[in-house]
């Protein structure tokens, strides 16, 4: 079965940003193949594949001879027919014993279409297999990225809280000399505060991210369970912005919702060329070999194993079936048949349509995540040296608690701004990589 594992190598392991000690860490690549294995939309359409295959294994077996045996036993009260072809007022009793194989030799190509046509149905099996694959691994992928980037959040509202307790640490030495007043301890302490409350959000929706990609991965134990990956800038530089045009005339070629609906078409095409066959002739061949054993009352009979060696006749024979008139039976199916290559043409077009407005969409996303990209960094550098601005009024005594927790809390937003749109930026770049291929 292959894998079109274009995107699995988005944040594969380079090293964990939050080491937890005692949890199974795992890379997006082992998200994915775990995800794969215990999906039961995949385990269906791999059962699914499994008939088209015997379907097809049939088709091509339906090329053979049928050789079949029969036995059969009567017996007759009454008046009975003799071997000297003359009846006789006795009972009696007869054994048959018989062999015979029949082939078709033409059928108008019914059989050969009816393979091409299976043949068909297997590709388009194996083709909705990986569409489903594809739809796991962006579910996967949509997950891990959620979840890195509440981690990356996470880490912020850490780190902001520290810078916060040491700013803490540092005035209230201050106080202590004497250089400032104590009522500006009470403000860090409140700051503080509000920042253990949103480090404690922060925490709650890193976990339910990390629960919601647990779900879809199906994992048995959620518990003990975090994800690793490297920064998302080796992401971005390893992955090219590739134009609309160029994803939509790869992604023609090999993304599997076309080649299903591809292989869909040349099915119904065979079965077309199927019902057609239907107003040709049908030539078989068949060949037989027969014996008997009779046993009349009232005289004496030959044994059993002579009879049956004595009785052995041999039959040759071809048929013939002309169709002449089947009540438009074969016109309304080959009808039918026309109608389903229509629709599967139609069903082409839309598939075709709705590939290229999700490309085009996939592109625009990336190239405005890219502008919001390069904007939030421009923010966060503002922001970075507005806060240190600010904490050299405030040391100077020029600028209270208030201004600096503002600059502070302006500096916070803006690097959680600059992670969104980091992450998302890399994110878009991988997803027109996937719709690629």
């Amino acid at each position: 079965m292959q894998l079109r594992y274009k995107i699995l190598y988005l944040f594969i392991a380079a090293g964990s940003l939050i080491p937890v000690a005692a949890q199974q860490e795992y890379t997006l690549l082992e998200c994915i193949e775990t995800a794969l294995e215990n999906n039961r939309d995949i385990k269906q359409q791999e059962l699914n594949n499994q008939q088209r295959m015997v379907a097809y294994s049939q088709a091509r077996a339906d090329l053979l001879p049928a050789v079949n045996a029969s036995a059969g036993q009567n017996f007759v009260f009454g008046r009975s027919i003799g071997l000297d072809n003359t009846y006789q007022n006795t009972n009696s009793s007869q054994s048959n014993f018989s062999i015979g194989a029949d082939i078709t030799l033409f059928d108008g190509l019914r059989m050969k279409h009816n393979i091409d046509a299976r043949k068909a149905d297997m590709m388009v099996s194996e083709a909705n297999l990986e569409r489903i694959q594809d739809e796991i691994i962006m579910s996967v992928s949509t997950a891990f990225l959620q979840a890195l980037l509440n981690r990356e959040l996470l880490l912020i509202s850490e780190n902001q809280m520290e810078t916060t307790r040491a700013n803490l640490k540092r005035n209230t030495e201050l106080v202590k000399s004497g250089k400032m007043a104590k009522g500006e301890l009470y403000e860090i302490e409140a700051q503080i505060a509000k920042e253990e409350l949103n480090r404690v959000q922060a925490e709650s929706n890193y976990k339910l991210a990390l629960l919601d990609l647990a779900q879809i991965m199906e994992l048995e134990n959620f518990n003990d369970f975090d994800i690793i990956s490297p920064p998302a800038e080796e992401l971005i530089d390893e992955t090219p912005l590739l134009s609309s045009q160029m994803v939509y005339e790869s992604a023609l070629v090999n993304r599997p919702e076309i080649r299903s609906v591809q292989y869909q078409l040349e099915s119904s095409m065979k079965e077309k060329l199927m019902a057609k066959s239907q107003y040709y002739p049908t030539l078989s061949f068949g060949a037989n070999m027969g014996t008997g054993y009779y046993n009349m009352n009232g005289r004496v009979n030959d044994p059993f194993a002579t009879q049956l060696k004595n009785n052995i006749s041999n039959s040759l024979g071809f048929s013939l079936r002309i169709p002449i008139f089947n009540r438009f039976q074969v016109k309304n199916n080959v009808q039918n048949a026309e109608i389903a290559i229509a629709n599967t043409r139609l069903e082409m077009d839309k598939t075709k349509l709705e590939l290229r407005k999700r490309i085009e969409q996939a592109f625009y996303n990336a190239v405005g995540a890219e502008s919001r990209w390069q904007a939030a960094q421009k923010s966060v550098t503002a922001s970075n040296e507005a806060y240190r601005f600010a904490e050299e009024k405030h040391e100077s005594g020029r600028a209270n608690s208030y201004e600096l927790f503002l600059a502070k809390n302006n500096q916070t937003q803006a690097l959680g701004e600059e992670v969104q749109a980091k992450y998302e930026y890399a994110f878009r770049l991988k997803i027109l990589e996937l719709l690629k291929d």
